[in-house]
């Protein structure tokens, strides 16, 4: 990958063809061609007998590819997630004795017009890139750089969300943050995004909000609530939440996908407003509100540029200790013109259990210098600057 002119990736010597077919999908599209294997230069770095694809075709339903600045992709995550258990460059990098530390790091150059785009360092950190010392976290799930994060804040308010932990993944690759709808949403009703109208939430408040609140405030186990008014054919949690669409439902609404992942939710906007001592009327408004302002994706939560500087800080709880984001940090903005908008860098993103499931993305990121550390098994964050 070579965005922005950052480190510069070639292949060396004539590429055999003779390979089997191969294929890889991303989230935002899919690539096919057939297996090479051939020196790799990384950098000053000669990496011999490396396996990568040569993409032949391209299914670019994103558009991603055809317009992003780079000539391909390097993947750096586990080789247990390789297509076809492939050892992947990093690896190859160790094996041949190419890095003194079996640590690589990121800097992501956030000024845009600014030429150089970032750094990757292999085999160690660069030192004018970050100030003080790396908080590191362990590894929870070899195959993936995912970690335990702690509790979520919107500025000095606790969500409660991870107060008992949250799975999240660090991801070079993922330009926004994302969460579960549940919180995400929260997030940017303080922010004042728009939003669009879930008739199947708005009417699970409706005929069920009341009696929600009234067990959360009867001291009821939370995660049992939805199930106790039949809501949820399952007596406990199942992971808020699988998100929910935008559609017009009948009068009555029972235990239906769509249904308990609303209650879910609900449960968890409502304990957020419990938290600050809310009135059970201020309450149901506040849920209310929330289900007529879901985020959509791909669709981008769209905000008034004129209010960034009444927006809260968000902050995330990594290893005790809370990184915080102020609002120039997620706040992104497309264009440079008067006419420009501005949008939230949180977006929805609901995986099934074994989730929820954080992604550290490129804001994240940018604000944080990241040490990816394969020797001990845990990431590092620190101020980038």
């Amino acid at each position: 990958m070579r965005p922005h002119g950052a480190t510069e990736y070639q292949i060396l010597h004539v590429l055999s063809h003779a390979g089997t077919d191969a294929a890889i999908a991303y989230s935002v599209g899919a690539v096919s061609g057939f297996y090479s294997s051939d020196s790799v230069k990384v950098g000053d770095l000669v990496v011999k007998n490396q396996d990568f694809i040569e993409a032949t075709r391209e299914a670019d339903g994103s558009g991603i590819f055809s317009k992003a600045k780079f000539d391909g992709i390097l993947g750096l995550g586990f080789q247990e997630t390789s297509p076809n258990s492939s050892v992947p460059v990093w690896y190859n990098m160790i094996e041949q004795g190419l890095v003194k530390e079996q640590v690589f790091s990121f800097w992501l150059n956030l000024k845009m017009d600014d030429p150089v785009g970032g750094e990757i360092v292999f085999g160690g950190v660069d030192p004018n890139h970050f100030k003080g010392k790396h908080s590191y976290v362990p590894l929870t799930r070899k195959g993936y750089w995912q970690f335990d994060m702690g509790d979520v804040l919107i500025g000095d308010k606790t969500t409660g969300h991870c107060s008992k932990g949250c799975s999240v993944t660090a991801d070079s690759g993922a330009d926004l943050f994302a969460g579960p709808t549940s919180v995400v949403a929260m997030i940017n009703h303080e922010i004042g995004t728009d939003g669009v109208v879930s008739q199947e939430c708005k009417a699970v408040v409706s005929q069920h909000g009341s009696t929600i609140l009234d067990l959360l405030i009867a001291t009821a186990q939370p995660e049992k609530v939805c199930s106790q008014i039949g809501l949820c054919a399952f007596d406990g949690t199942r992971g808020v939440s699988v998100g929910i669409r935008s559609v017009v439902v009948n009068e009555s609404v029972g235990d239906s996908p769509g249904s308990c992942s609303a209650c879910e939710m609900a449960v968890v906007w409502m304990q957020y407003q419990l938290k600050q001592n809310q009135t059970p009327e201020h309450i149901l408004d506040y849920v209310n509100d929330l289900c007529e302002k879901m985020p959509n994706p791909p669709q981008l939560s769209y905000v008034d540029c004129n209010s960034i500087s009444k927006m809260p800080s968000i902050s995330f709880t990594i290893g005790g200790k809370a990184f915080q984001l102020s609002p120039k940090d997620y706040i992104l903005r497309e264009g440079s013109d008067p006419a420009s908008r501005c949008f939230s860098g949180f977006t929805a993103y609901d995986v099934p259990p074994p989730g929820p499931l954080w992604t550290l993305g490129y804001i994240f990121m940018g604000r944080y210098h990241t040490v990816f550390d394969y020797g001990n098994l845990r990431v590092g964050f620190a101020e980038a600057v």
